[in-house]
């Protein structure tokens, strides 16, 4: 792979790749949670949150954040129902997800000016913090759990597989419908 990859030599600075974002906070909150990553949310009127997002390039691709954490940009309120500690002040908020990703407990907010050095320091107290009190998810016990608490994750996509290619998720093994249900 190194041999491949030494044919496309990088062309741009790799500090400057865009911030990934989430179709919507819920969606971010339940992938963190599935990842058992911190979420970082950046919370601020539209505008800000994208000067915002442009300076953080440089803290997202740090050698020691990138890959440890999930990042999502908000500017509207409804992300705070599900978020214990959450606040109407805008800033960047370090949140631990719930165990089904359906809520949070903000471990920290940061001003929304805060310094990206500032940011790096906080991020990586709020990982190690994390990884020390994170308890590891077995997938089938996790997903055993859910069903009994009736937890159910609608997600855009359905479930399943459409195997016959006919446009409609296929009944039976590997595509079961199960209405009410996660997978």
């Amino acid at each position: 792979m190194e041999q491949l990859a030494l044919r496309y030599p990088v062309k741009a600075d790799l500090k400057e790749a865009l911030v990934p974002d989430f179709h919507s906070f819920r969606q971010a909150l339940n992938v963190a949670s599935a990842d058992q990553r911190v979420l970082v949310l950046i919370y601020a009127p539209h505008d800000a949150g994208q000067a915002r997002r442009k300076s953080l390039c440089a803290v997202a691709n740090d050698d020691g954040i990138i890959g440890r954490f999930h990042f999502d940009f908000d500017h509207e309120t409804k992300w705070q129902e599900s978020i214990d500690g959450s606040s109407d002040e805008t800033g960047i908020y370090l949140i631990n997800p719930g165990e089904f990703g359906l809520s949070g407990q903000v471990m920290k907010r940061l001003p929304l000016d805060t310094p990206n050095d500032q940011v790096i320091a906080a991020l990586t107290t709020a990982n190690q913090k994390f990884a020390s009190s994170a308890i590891k998810k077995d997938y089938s016990t996790h997903v055993r759990k859910g069903r009994s608490q009736g937890i159910y994750f609608e997600g855009g996509v359905p479930y399943g597989e459409d195997i016959d290619g006919d446009g409609e998720i296929d009944e039976g093994r590997g595509g079961r419908r199960r209405r009410g249900r996660g997978r």
